[in-house]
């Protein structure tokens, strides 16, 4: 299922200024006791939560949107690319099920469903990214990806490295 989700890295060299978002504010700071190296992201699935490992005993937690019931993927992997509003080709079962969406959405449209940022993941099928249905973050609605609110998007894609690892849980 490689290339599942295409990002297209054409907008990526903008950088974060380009976004023109208010600075981000992260969710809550909150305790993290469970063994997971600095930097690293860890995401629930049934709390529909991200974390990411302060390495103090603490983690920085994001509401997310995650893949719904049969969409879902659990394991680990890690960061390999991080995009600045990138364009978006939908793989072939998205297309399948919105046989009208377009072959490529450019990047910064209100249409694109990768919002401000993206992290893709190792593997090429998933990311982690903002998304244009903010109504979504806090239910099963992606087909694997993890959704974020942009400036949640922003403030992560800042703090985080490519090669963190990614835990997805149950």
């Amino acid at each position: 299922m490689a290339g599942r989700y295409r990002v297209w890295a054409g907008l990526a060299g903008l950088g974060l200024a380009a976004l023109g978002a208010p600075p981000a504010q992260a969710r809550e700071v909150v305790a993290f006791p469970y063994a997971a190296a600095p930097g690293s992201v860890v995401v629930s699935a049934s709390e529909r939560r991200l974390y990411l490992v302060n390495g103090d005993g603490t983690a920085i937690r994001y509401p997310v949107a995650v893949g719904k019931p049969g969409k879902q993927w659990f394991g680990t992997t890690a960061i390999d690319g991080k995009y600045v509003r990138p364009a978006w080709s939908p793989p072939a079962e998205v297309k399948r099920d919105n046989p009208r969406l377009p072959n490529l959405i450019a990047g910064g449209s209100p249409g694109n469903p990768m919002g401000a940022a993206a992290l893709t993941l190792s593997g090429g099928q998933y990311a982690i990214h903002g998304t244009n249905r903010p109504s979504s973050i806090g239910t099963f609605a992606s087909y694997g990806c993890i959704r974020m609110y942009n400036q949640d998007v922003v403030d992560l894609y800042q703090r985080v490295e490519v090669g963190a690892t990614v835990t997805m849980m149950r």
